[in-house]
């Protein structure tokens, strides 16, 4: 696996992540998702111009069309004092960095391939080897759908609280300083 600044190229896979410049690749796109399309054909150029969000695409390196997306931007979780017990004494600071998955979409030709735990893996991979600005967690308002949030619990992500079970999303997390000790 190759990894520069902004992209990831794995050769065992064929598969290249890469920061989205020419947004007009995902007109043709679908993951079956009438708000993710609708956001990247029409928000996510709009969301990078306004420094709110950078998008990434996967593609296969032997063709120019996109498999996924994700948009990431940057956040910050605020723990319980019950939940902090994890997190040493000297560093429960209020807020902890996140970065949080603002969008992820699979075309639907390559759903049910684990695409979406690919893509969470380079993202987790992304944040631990040059850790860019302090970033502990990978959070994400997930859809409150059975299949969506039962995709997040897989890749090891946890509920940040029980307030929003009946709210359109809810908040998940996942610890990166998991993957370092």
């Amino acid at each position: 696996m190759q990894i520069d600044r902004n992209r990831i190229i794995d050769k065992n896979q064929d598969f290249i992540l890469k920061k989205v410049n020419n947004f007009s690749v995902f007109q043709s796109f679908s993951c079956g998702d009438t708000d993710l399309n609708d956001f990247i054909r029409n928000d996510a150029e709009k969301h990078r111009n306004e420094l709110l969000a950078e998008t990434y695409v996967l593609m296969l390196q032997r063709a120019d069309v996109p498999i996924a997306f994700c948009s990431l931007c940057n956040d910050a979780i605020q723990f319980s004092k019950d939940q902090k017990s994890f997190l040493p004494e000297k560093k429960r600071y209020p807020y902890q960095p996140a970065v949080k998955i603002a969008r992820l979409g699979v075309d639907e030709n390559y759903q049910k391939k684990n695409i979406g735990t690919y893509i969470i893996g380079l993202i987790k991979h992304f944040f631990i080897v040059d850790n860019r600005t302090g970033c502990r967690f990978i959070t994400v308002d997930a859809y409150n759908e059975d299949r969506v949030l039962a995709f997040y619990r897989k890749n090891d992500f946890q509920f940040l609280n029980q307030k929003d079970t009946k709210k359109p999303t809810r908040t998940m997390y996942f610890d990166l300083k998991r993957l370092i000790t």
